[in-house]
């Protein structure tokens, strides 16, 4: 089975990463689609994120895995597009939970025949928002457990 799983990634965090690990190990393919958050101004350009994902997935041995861009459009209606069936998301919280369950509730409405599956963001990565490693980078700040090391070092090159 074929599952989305779709974020703006700027940028990519260790949470993220263990949420496509994960997601890999249950489905036979997994898409993670580059969408772009037209409420924010991104820090890392699709090319960039998808370069840098495409290294991490290489490095991880993630062969199941094939990263895209999702450059306009509802995520149900790319997943539709491409063979999907399921939507990955992570929660972090009941926060998350409560945001998730309308966006589920109006991807229902739109296709009625793709499924979100959510998966409990592990412990360590409860905490994980690009938003706040972004200010931490910023600062100049400890980014080893956030993100990975590739990752770290382009925040460095982009916030210096």
């Amino acid at each position: 089975m074929k599952a989305v799983y779709a974020g703006s990634f700027d940028p990519v965090t260790n949470g993220h990463i263990d949420i496509i690990t994960r997601s890999a190990n249950v489905f036979d393919e997994v898409i993670v689609a580059i969408a772009t958050n037209t409420s924010k101004a991104p820090l890392f350009t699709a090319e960039e994120k998808q370069t840098a994902l495409e290294s991490l997935m290489r490095d991880r041995q993630l062969h199941n895995v094939s990263v895209m861009q999702l450059s306009e459009g509802l995520t149900v209606d790319f997943a539709e597009q491409h063979g999907a069936k399921i939507l990955i998301r992570g929660i972090r919280s009941v926060k998350d939970m409560e945001y998730e369950m309308d966006i589920e509730s109006m991807n229902k409405v739109q296709n009625p025949d793709v499924e979100t599956v959510f998966f409990m963001a592990d412990k360590q990565y409860r905490y994980l928002s690009s938003s706040m490693i972004k200010e931490v980078a910023k600062f100049g700040g400890d980014l080893d457990k956030l993100v990975p090391a590739e990752i770290a070092r382009l925040l460095k090159e982009k916030l210096q």
